[in-house]
């Protein structure tokens, strides 16, 4: 299965439907994140084929000028949030890369799917879209990339994130955990977990052309 043929699925399912009624009235009514165009950006670059890294997160940012569809990542120009600024100390401290821009894109081109377990957020209240339908849609990408035979690496940040696993039952796969890079938890184990060398490691070993971070 590809994407094009997921969302097919999905999108005649009822929690679906429901889901995307409860989206669109939320961004009539509110002020959400990302801008409405940019909530699949994640799909945009690779097909599940193609994916070599799966990073998973919580939700988007929920400030403005920030998401873009990317977990983590954010728009041009914006000072950088306190997650990525952690997730920058641990690429620096375990392979020594300096990253100034906080703009992802350049990852989500090599092959690195930038997902979150929900994909959209109403303004200033972090969770806000939490259990409208978005995990089981998620759930259902995982499920998908998870049958793929190409070998890819699971990166699970944060307990939401961490509850995915049970359906990463490939072994031609890696699975990562750890906390969450927030402020919150980074000191948790977050901090010398040392992702970025083990998901290059796993890419090498297994005949990949590994991520350039930088």
């Amino acid at each position: 299965m590809n994407f094009q043929e997921l969302f097919e699925q999905e999108s005649k399912k009822e929690y679906f439907i429901s889901l995307m009624d409860f989206v669109k009235k939320d961004y009539q009514e509110k002020t959400c994140f990302p801008p409405f165009e940019d909530i699949f950006n994640a799909f945009k670059f690779n097909d599940i084929d193609q994916i070599k890294v799966v990073i998973l997160g919580q939700d988007p940012y929920h400030e403005e000028h920030q998401a873009h569809g990317l977990s983590f990542s954010i728009l041009d120009g914006n000072p950088l949030p306190k997650s990525l600024i952690n997730i920058y100390k641990e690429l620096y401290d375990d392979i020594g890369v300096t990253r100034l821009t906080g703009n992802l894109t350049s990852w989500a081109k090599q092959g690195v799917f930038l997902l979150n377990n929900v994909l959209t957020v109403e303004k200033g209240k972090a969770n806000s879209h939490k259990n409208k339908g978005w995990e089981i849609f998620t759930s259902k990408v995982i499920e998908e990339l998870n049958k793929d035979e190409h070998p890819k690496v699971f990166v699970l940040w944060g307990n939401d994130a961490i509850k995915k696993k049970d359906i990463i039952t490939n072994s031609k796969h890696l699975v990562i955990t750890s906390p969450h890079p927030s402020p919150l938890s980074s000191y948790r184990g977050f901090f010398g977990s040392k992702p970025f060398s083990k998901i290059n490691t796993f890419l090498v070993n297994n005949n990949l052309e590994p991520i350039d971070w930088s």
